[in-house]
């Protein structure tokens, strides 16, 4: 088992990173090292998610760093400052409609970030007494850089990337150079590829927290196209649990497939959703349903994901633990829950509150 002292988790502010920062804290009796966060907290990304983090553990084991991951000082001092043994590395624009808005910050932090990291933790790792065996630099990546799919057929490790949009271009693209720097370096690296995660602390753009708030507040529903969209959905627990195998067993120059294996199409999503939230907050189905406007369909708009799994369950022994209703429950749960985080994280409080206690802390 793999030994984690000093993790850098970049993005660790955003959805899945702050519920991987979570657990490990909170939950996972075998670490006992420390996460340093390095995050620019944009738009996506806030530390509203991480109170309680900060309260039990900043100053012992999580540290802070304000940062850009394409900003070659920040990550070289960070890397030096806290002795960095493993990389986790979550920071990436994700969000397709933004990329085909405007591709240029995908192509920035998805490509040149991963870059500056990569050359960053190749010099720090070579010229320090840190065994290479014990180091690690894992990439969370995406189904999507494997195009669509059909009606049948899976996503497999191996089957070839054909990314039909700037955000899964630039995810490809990052994927291909961290494999590049194991054959060619020979510095250890992991890489997994996920299918669409939800769960809490996802930012409202998203479509399960979007729709989940837009029924609260009686808002219309947008869908896509038709609706029939096809998507694996997996739980963020589930998803965290699978990148801790990886960090702690995983082999290096390895890719793992990471999926929910429950596939539902957009408009039978939205129908599980209007029920849940119906029976837990007796507002009328009926007349959130009328609330559903179909909208036009983006451009390139990949019809089906699916993932194969089966690598990392035999190879790891790591299964899904949360099914999709009882995750939906759970998400919807937290959304009715939660409603100062969405309130802080949708007003000018947030950029203010950041301001005043974080500028300090980026790197000089």
């Amino acid at each position: 088992m793999r030994k984690l002292t000093n993790v850098l988790v970049t993005g660790g502010a955003g959805f899945i990173g702050c519920n991987f920062i979570h657990t490990l804290l909170l939950e996972t009796s075998d670490f006992h090292g420390r996460i340093i966060n390095l995050d620019n907290l944009s738009y996506a990304g806030n530390l509203f998610s991480l109170i309680e983090i900060e309260k039990k553990f900043s100053g012992t084991r999580y540290f802070f760093e304000k940062g850009d991951i394409a900003d070659k000082h920040t990550v070289n001092t960070i890397l030096e400052k806290y002795d960095i043994d493993t990389v986790v590395h979550f920071a990436a624009e994700s969000h397709v409609d933004r990329s085909i808005l405007g591709p240029e910050a995908f192509i920035k932090t998805n490509i040149l970030g991963t870059f500056i990291l990569l050359e960053g933790v190749r010099n720090y790792w070579n010229k320090t007494d840190i065994s290479q065996s014990n180091v690690l630099f894992h990439h969370i990546s995406t189904d999507e850089v494997y195009g669509s799919l059909g009606a049948d057929g899976y996503f497999y490790e191996t089957t070839p990337y054909a990314p039909r949009s700037p955000y899964s271009a630039s995810k490809a693209s990052s994927d291909h150079l961290v494999m590049s720097y194991y054959h060619t370096y020979n510095l250890p690296v992991t890489i997994s590829n996920c299918s669409n995660n939800y769960g809490p602390y996802q930012f409202p753009e998203k479509f399960i927290p979007l729709v989940i708030l837009n029924i609260l507040e009686n808002k219309p529903i947008p869908v896509y196209g038709n609706g029939k969209n096809i998507r694996d959905w997996l739980y963020v627990n589930d998803h965290v649990a699978a990148i801790w195998n990886i960090l702690t067993a995983g082999n290096p120059g390895e890719t793992y497939n990471i999926g929910g294996e429950s596939e539902y199409e957009n408009i039978e999503l939205l129908h599980i959703l209007i029920n849940t939230i119906a029976k837990k907050t007796g507002i009328s189905a009926e007349n959130i349903h009328k609330t559903i406007t179909f909208v036009t369909d983006r451009p390139g708009h990949d019809f089906r994901y699916a993932i194969d799994c089966s690598k990392i369950k035999r190879e790891l022994d790591w299964k899904q633990t949360v099914n999709f209703l009882e995750g939906i429950s759970k998400t919807v749960d937290w959304y009715l829950t939660n409603k100062e985080w969405i309130e802080k994280i949708r007003s000018g409080e947030y950029q203010n509150w950041i301001e005043q206690n974080y500028t300090s802390r980026v790197l000089k």
